[in-house]
């Protein structure tokens, strides 16, 4: 069943578009009577990224909590990893992420954590959203049960720490120059801070955020800046995140550009070798390039494969048993660290093998050769594409000519009107080719 204001990663839209103050309050007070159990003082903590918008939903998720009774801790920008931490080591009932993620400035969004720091299921977003659309004037609070709400201090301390403990005791960054992207973006106070505790030699970059310049020709979505600045000063190694720092991408010594597949590579052989995965493989999604999956299989271990998004990593990595997961955009899952994607403490685990293994980031973080992967979009105005016979036969064709040489992957996106169809082989002119062929076929039976 289709959900009216939940996606794959919480509400997100246009600010005062979609996200108005009006739906805000109403998230606020029907998460806030979702979460209302026994009889103790209920409280969410809430943070934000660095959007002109988070202000206004803020002040109207607050009095929507504090209208159902819930006191409420505003933590001010922190990186969404470090709201799901904060909600559980903070015994909270909920936590808020106020982040649209690596949108631009003029959207934003709202997800929300358990007191388990972990995102919602389906059904508890379900259960909040039928408690939006219904009259809930009785279930609020009594004038004298009302909810505080509060700004607290430390938390940035209290992420940081956190995030240095994710590395052995004995591990220092001394020696390393390091170019921090933090895309004016949620992470731009704490993660130069705590680079620098660690030893390193900072430079940091997207660390002047405005209101409006959130991902803005900066950050994982735009690495650009970051590869020239690494160039520019000579640096060692480049951290690119997004707005809300939940996907990390890297930047070698040479401003060479190194995505999510290949950290994940660098972080599953160093965890095998010291004994840490907790099974022999990750988990990626169908995205992740072939050439991971081949690298990893002579490593002895197996590949996973989820649809795109990092919830469905997560929910795979808890129902299997494995300890380590993620995306090519950077979506990196530790789950013996987060409860959800943490860009900061998967750059700092690499880091970790840079310094163990002495070598320059260009030969530590380039693991495998990647397979050719085309990637191509087809609009379409209505009904079902993918069942049409002509683009059937076109996948079917496109399959055996790969013939187990490659992966094809054809399927309509979550968010848009759009098919989007990938393959990826040894081949580049066949892959061009196979790809061609199914676009062809979409565009013609889109125009019909």
């Amino acid at each position: 069943m289709a959900r009216k204001y939940f996606g794959t990663d919480g509400i997100r839209g246009r600010a005062n578009g979609l996200i108005t103050p009006e739906l805000a309050l109403k998230v606020g007070q029907a998460a806030g009577l979702a979460f209302q159990r026994g009889e103790h003082r209920h409280r969410v903590v809430i943070g934000k990224d660095t959007r002109l918008s988070g202000y206004m939903i803020e002040n109207a998720m607050v009095a929507g909590f504090t209208s159902v009774g819930m006191d409420v801790l505003l933590l001010g920008p922190m990186p969404t990893p470090a709201v799901a931490m904060l909600t559980k080591s903070m015994r909270a009932d909920l936590g808020v992420m106020i982040s649209a993620s690596h949108n631009l400035f003029d959207d934003n969004g709202i997800k929300l954590f358990g007191p388990a720091g972990f995102k919602l299921s389906d059904d508890v977003e379900s259960q909040i959203e039928q408690l939006m659309d219904e009259n809930i004037d009785k279930q609020l609070a009594q004038s004298a049960s009302l909810g505080r709400a509060r700004r607290i201090d430390g938390v940035h301390d209290r992420y940081i720490e956190f995030a240095k403990r994710t590395l052995p005791r004995d591990l220092s960054l001394e020696g390393l120059r390091i170019v921090v992207d933090c895309a004016n973006g949620a992470a731009y106070k704490v993660v130069p801070e705590a680079l620098w505790e660690l030893g390193a030699d900072v430079i940091a970059i997207g660390v002047e955020p405005d209101g409006f310049n959130i991902n803005k020709d900066c950050g994982s979505t735009s690495p650009e800046a970051l590869m020239r600045k690494v160039r520019e000063m000579r640096a060692d190694v480049g951290i690119a995140l997004d707005g809300d720092a939940d996907r990390v991408l890297m930047v070698d010594e040479r401003g060479h550009l190194i995505d999510g597949d290949q950290l994940l590579a660098v972080i599953a052989q160093s965890w095998k070798e010291d004994g840490r995965l907790s099974k022999p493989g990750i988990v990626a999604t169908v995205m992740s390039n072939l050439g991971l999956e081949r690298f990893l299989k002579e490593e002895g271990l197996s590949v996973v494969r989820t649809p795109v998004g990092d919830r469905y990593v997560l929910e795979q990595m808890l129902k299997q048993g494995y300890n380590l997961g993620g995306e090519p955009s950077g979506h990196i899952i530790m789950s013996d660290f987060t409860t959800t994607g943490d860009g900061f403490v998967a750059a700092l685990q690499v880091l970790a093998v840079v310094q163990k293994l002495g070598r320059p980031v260009s030969e530590v973080c380039h693991r495998f050769e990647a397979l050719p992967q085309i990637l191509k979009n087809v609009r379409y105005r209505s009904g079902k594409p993918l069942e049409n016979a002509t683009v059937k036969s076109a996948i079917a064709d496109a399959e055996k000519r790969l013939n187990g040489h490659g992966r094809l992957l054809v399927r309509s996106s979550g968010t848009e009107p759009v098919i989007r169809v990938m393959g990826e082989g040894d081949d580049r002119i066949v892959v061009e080719e196979v790809v061609d062929s199914i676009v062809s076929a979409l565009s013609f039976t889109a125009a019909a």
